[in-house]
């Protein structure tokens, strides 16, 4: 993959849960997914407590997906895949946070929920914007 167009991913941060347990987490940051385009149709990877969904979605016509999620309430963030150092990934947990992390390459131990993601991506653009380095991962506008 070369680095002047690199694959674009969207990550998707939601409220829905399943587990009462999780509903300790930040309201609208209690799970997410991922979201990806061959330009013509769509797919998701969502990370269930059950399964791993792998969804195919087409439309009739040219679709914006995140653009629909966003009026629906969902927060939509559009991430550049990247290729890590060839080392493992941390051990962690495999939750929604960390499938996430591994489908656009960011490995970072002290990111484990779907608040401090959406935190660490946010600043990742920030510094972008800003024009400093920061990690291998970054997101586009």
């Amino acid at each position: 993959m070369s680095s002047a167009s690199p694959q674009m991913a969207w990550v998707v941060f939601s409220n829905q849960t399943d587990l009462p347990y999780l509903r300790i987490l930040k309201k609208g940051f209690r799970h997410c997914y991922v979201l990806m385009s061959d330009g013509e149709k769509w797919f998701s990877i969502d990370p269930l407590a059950h399964m791993t969904e792998v969804g195919f979605h087409s439309f009739d016509a040219p679709f914006n997906l995140p653009l629909w999620l966003k009026s629906q309430g969902y927060t939509v963030m559009r991430v550049a895949v990247t290729t890590p150092a060839l080392k493992p990934a941390p051990v962690m947990l495999f939750t929604c946070v960390e499938t996430v992390k591994r489908l656009i390459g960011l490995q970072s131990r002290l990111v484990v929920t779907p608040w401090q993601l959406y935190r660490h991506l946010l600043k990742i653009k920030n510094n972008k914007q800003k024009g400093l380095p920061y990690g291998k991962s970054y997101i586009t506008s």
